[in-house]
């Protein structure tokens, strides 16, 4: 073959290996090579070439032109190498990521999506030899550094984004991944009157709204550091509702299964919806009864395990009941206690992680499961504000008839009760299998021992009252019909909601879904513009919810 036609053929199986420069500057080479010929070396002319023979190169043209011969070898090896690891790598691609179709990674916390592609073969594809994995038309150089950007993007996912991981776990052991939850609402309230007269005869006003926000905003930074068993984790939660940007997170050591201790800031286990699970509700809220009794989030430490096989636990000793948005130098030295036991006797109630309290029945199961827990609480709250102040920065305790507890006059007119005993007890239950969900829980809490200052014309205050939900997917892993409820029966007044609305989940897993409900509320006893809830409220809630998780 001559030289000509080698370079043709090269150029064409390199798909710009060789630079269109080096084919533009070989003529100048050659020349150049020619001209460095000494002027006074005289040149032996070759003979002239006898027909049907080849002539032979002269003697200063036979170096560049087996240099240029050894050069060209050296890259049809090398093309023929990048052909074979471009193979490779879309095979091992094929293996690891989804199909277009199949939606998020199957590694989602609960995913039940179909299986991922299966892997084509790894063996190396020969050069110049098309196959299924290497189309023939596909230049081997771009193709092979698409194929190791998608392959580094397709393993970086394990329940969340992997952003950094040693390369040496036995020396130094770290790993850091990301994970997102982001709840978009639409709500629009349609009240009967928008106020409501408390237990004292006192009328206050009630908002109705109708407006689109970015309800709640997550991002969770957590792995371990220095030894896999040193866990951290880091959340910065903001809410367009409310305006606010929070940090929190924790660090903890993992001693074995039956003992994790943890320090940080973290939610208080007095109710189930506080073990990690409010993201997995069948429902767009919690329950109206559940926001009423339950427990919020504060700094404490804790620690969590299971004891014996299926039986677990959560202990809990913190600030308060709810220091959000307190400062240290308003938090007294009364502490909060609460606990939380859960037995699941028959098997695993959700899947492992965060959705590990999951109220719907998205994985299918095949027997029942069943879960049956208990929760306990119990404190010393601060309104953490003067007196002179009527409304208090305590948020967290709430009347019956909708009115904050330390907020002045909620128990007598003029009076502000500056400290109150807090008990809580709940017990739930919960029931799945082949796509139907049932989830109960009924609650006890008292106030007492106040300290205020002046006359109330009682010393304690009992309310009770419960919540459930059943949810049956229509279609398997993909669309739930669901329907829930929650009374309070209260000291000063009971109240009631109820409500129907479906949960839709395209990629058949737990990372997205959208959220359609119509609830109806009669004498709301708590508030919370980041709920659904305004004190005394009476009327329609109309919802529409997007829930991203990963």
């Amino acid at each position: 073959m001559d030289l000509q036609a080698r370079l043709t053929s090269a150029s064409i199986g390199c798909r710009g290996l060789i630079p269109t420069a080096i084919r533009v500057m070989m003529p100048f080479w050659l020349v150049c090579s020619w001209l460095a010929v000494p002027p006074c070396q005289t040149v032996a002319q070759s003979p002239p070439d006898l027909p049907g023979q080849e002539a032979e190169p002269s003697p200063q043209f036979q170096d560049p032109i087996r240099r240029l011969n050894d050069r060209l070898d050296a890259l049809e090896r090398e093309n023929a190498a990048a052909r074979a690891e471009n193979a490779r790598l879309e095979s091992l691609l094929r293996g690891r990521l989804p199909d277009a179709k199949s939606g998020p990674p199957p590694e989602f916390a609960g995913s039940s999506a179909g299986q991922t592609p299966s892997s084509a073969s790894t063996a190396p594809a020969e050069p110049g030899v098309a196959t299924d994995s290497t189309p023939e038309a596909t230049p081997a150089c771009p193709s092979s550094l698409a194929d190791k950007i998608f392959e580094a993007l397709g393993t970086r996912y394990d329940n969340g984004f992997i952003l950094v991981e040693t390369p040496d776990k036995d020396r130094v052991p770290y790993k850091l991944w990301f994970n997102l939850f982001n709840q978009f609402r639409y709500i629009n309230q349609e009240l009967d009157s928008n106020t409501f007269t408390d237990h004292l005869g006192n009328v206050h006003p009630v908002d109705s709204r109708n407006d689109l926000n970015i309800n709640r905003n997550l991002f969770y930074f957590q792995g371990f550091v220095f030894d896999p068993n040193l866990i951290f984790n880091a959340i910065i939660w903001s809410s367009n509702s409310v305006a606010t940007i929070i940090q929190g997170g924790y660090i903890g050591y993992r001693f074995d299964e039956a003992f994790t201790l943890y320090a940080g800031y973290w939610g208080i286990p007095g109710s189930r919806t506080n073990t990690r699970d409010f993201m997995f509700l069948e429902g767009v809220e919690r329950s109206m009864a559940d926001n009423f009794f339950r427990p919020s989030f504060t700094q404490g430490v804790w620690a969590e395990g299971k004891l014996f096989d299926h039986l677990f636990y959560e202990v809990y000793v913190g600030n308060s009941l709810n220091t959000l948005n307190i400062s240290t130098t308003k938090i007294d030295r009364n502490m909060v206690y609460s606990g939380s036991t859960w037995w699941e006797p028959l098997g695993d109630y959700g899947p492992p992680g965060a959705a590990r309290m999951a109220f719907s029945d998205l994985e299918y199961h095949e027997s029942p499961v069943v879960r049956i827990g208990t929760s306990v609480t119990g404190a010393r709250e601060d309104r953490f504000s003067d007196l002179d102040q009527n409304t208090p920065d305590n948020s967290a305790v709430y009347n019956s008839d909708g009115v904050l507890f330390f907020s002045t006059g909620s128990l007598a007119p003029g009076v502000t009760v500056q400290l109150a005993n807090y008990y809580m007890w709940a017990q739930d239950f919960g029931y799945k299998y082949r796509g139907f969900a049932f989830n109960a829980q009924y609650y006890f809490r008292w106030l007492n021992s106040f300290r205020a200052d002046g006359p109330l014309p009682l010393s304690s205050t009992f309310d009770h009252g419960f919540e459930a939900s059943a949810g049956y997917f229509v279609i398997p892993k993909t669309c739930e019909v669901y329907g829930r409820a929650s009374v309070v029966f209260g000291q000063f007044r009971d109240s009631n909601e109820y409500a129907v609305g479906f949960n839709w989940h395209p990629w058949q897993n737990r990372g997205f879904r959208l959220i359609g409900e119509a609830n109806h509320v009669e004498s709301s006893p708590t508030n919370s513009i980041q709920t659904i809830y305004n004190s005394g409220m009476t009327g329609w809630n109309f919802v529409l919810q997007t829930q991203l998780y990963f």
